[in-house]
């Protein structure tokens, strides 16, 4: 029973990471005109993707409901309401089942403020 537990947590942990580069990626522009290679480094950009972006916030978010869900943290990080992150404290979650619809919605992606 244990190992069941061991591998869904790990194949759950695989399921979840992201796939986007959690660092900024420098690129250059480069020209080839009449068999010469022109690149700008000095006009170079740093790009990040959006979705790297969007990736990081949903792991924080999801690490937040998960260890301190119950103070609604994750909530106050996505900029919900703060009545309704008060309401979320006092009723204990709105009755747990409130905490885990957050859950889902955070790791679907579908929660408002990812």
């Amino acid at each position: 029973m244990r190992l069941k537990i061991t591998l869904l947590f790990a194949f759950v942990m695989l399921a979840v990471t992201n796939t986007y580069a959690g660092f900024p990626v420098q690129r250059t522009a480069v020209a080839a005109v009449n068999g010469v290679t022109l690149t700008e480094d000095d006009q170079a950009e740093v790009l990040t993707s959006p979705a790297a972006v969007e990736a990081d916030r949903q792991l924080i978010a999801i690490l937040l409901w998960l260890f301190l869900g119950g103070f609604a943290a994750h909530r106050w990080y996505l900029g919900s309401p703060i009545g309704w992150n008060i309401l979320f404290i006092l009723t204990a979650g709105f009755f747990i089942v409130g905490w885990v619809i957050d859950g889902i919605e955070i790791l679907t992606g579908s929660y408002p403020g990812l």
